[in-house]
């Protein structure tokens, strides 16, 4: 039996004919953007956040640049953030002219280490942009406490925790913007690529509707340089019947998890942790082994997919070399690239697949111990 890392088919087979038919009543009507779905799709996203205003866009990395936009970051600006995410994160802030700063992520969680914020603040820091990875929550009351200390905005990376809390309340609720990278494969995901940023300031939400319009409220009148990052209204139609399965889905993969977890937690060297503070929803399910490339070619001979997320970490990577950072910095998160691998994690796993996952991963974790 194969195990797929994600089994996108499976949940499209159970959503099908809901789809077929949205698909058909958006192209019956020809409005294809920026309509009546991209505006129900706003609405029901921020209040599922806790926000007031939702901003459609076509990608979570549109999403962060509209965000720093939004919040005037640019040229001669640093943004204070983490290096253990997708790249995404650190092109948008390059993408509007500003400087990140890395922090090191705490070892367990992989998230970022508020306490190092003040190490690295400078003159010319303007934003804190924490990165909710993998689906756990940041510790978010000590970096609001850190950005109002020195005046800062916060833009929150939640692109994998769709529907994760901190102290009870969902993440994307807590900066001035939070951004959402709305990909297929995500929690709640697209047929393709789309984002949403959600905040709780009028001027804010205002202002990227106009950025992802070509800096317009009315047609043919540009207020300021936007760009064309739109969410269409096919990618909406699908989010908004797939928005009442999140959180069902997302105790899917919680219970998948514990399950992993049980099985595996005296197998590996590190399972995820879940904080008392917060919530995980598990986008990716991220454990740690020894000799990881030799125990993923084992996997995958048993037909299990695997993948690392992420295997460079992005201060290390060329595109970041104009940063000044050396291997040995960030040591916490270069030690963490070199040793997780992701498993098997979708809500419609089985039983019967995670068996087979967790009996691989023993045997293999077992084998490559007994040779060293």
């Amino acid at each position: 039996m194969q195990v797929p890392l994600v089994d996108l088919r499976a949940q499209y087979l159970k959503l099908k004919p809901e789809i077929m038919a949205a698909f058909e009543e958006v192209l019956d009507s020809m409005r294809l953007f920026l309509g009546p779905r991209v505006q129900a799709f706003e609405r029901d996203f921020a209040a599922y956040c806790e926000c007031q205003y939702g901003v459609g866009v076509s990608s979570g990395t549109d999403a962060l640049i509209l965000a720093l936009r939004a919040c005037e970051i640019g040229p001669g600006d640093e943004v204070i953030t983490v290096s253990n995410t997708f790249i995404a994160t650190i092109e948008a802030i390059a993408a509007v002219g500003a400087r990140p700063v890395f922090v090191d992520i705490d070892p367990e969680t992989y998230l970022m280490d508020w306490q190092q914020l003040e190490q690295v603040l400078t003159p010319r820091t303007r934003a804190v942009l924490p990165v909710h990875l993998f689906g756990h929550a940041v510790e978010m009351q000590p970096v609001l406490d850190f950005a109002r200390a020195h005046g800062l905005k916060v833009i929150e990376d939640a692109s994998q925790a769709h529907g994760a809390t901190y102290q009870g309340q969902r993440v994307g609720s807590f900066g001035d913007i939070a951004c959402f990278s709305l990909y297929f494969s995500k929690n709640l995901g697209a047929f393709g690529e789309a984002g949403i940023c959600t905040t709780n300031d009028s001027s804010l939400a205002e202002r990227m509707r106009m950025i992802r319009d070509h800096g317009s409220r009315i047609r043919y009148k540009h207020e300021l340089m936007g760009v064309n990052a739109r969410l269409d209204e096919m990618q909406a139609a699908v989010l908004l019947i797939k928005m009442p399965y999140l959180d069902q889905w997302n105790a899917a993969r919680q219970a998948h998890a514990q399950r992993y977890a049980e099985l595996l937690q005296d197998v590996v060297e590190a399972v995820p942790v879940t904080r008392p503070w917060g919530t995980h929803v598990y986008c990716y399910y991220v454990i740690q082994v020894p000799a990881r490339d030799q125990f993923r070619e084992a996997l995958a001979k048993e037909g299990i997919e695997t993948n690392v997320h992420y295997p460079i970490p992005i201060h290390l990577q060329p595109a970041c070399s104009i940063y000044g950072y050396e291997k040995g910095m960030l040591p916490v998160t270069e030690r963490a690239a070199e040793h997780i691998v992701s498993l098997p994690m979708y809500p419609e796993l089985t039983e019967e697949q995670l068996q087979l996952v967790v009996a691989a991963v023993k045997k293999n974790v077992l084998a490559g111990v007994k040779k060293m």
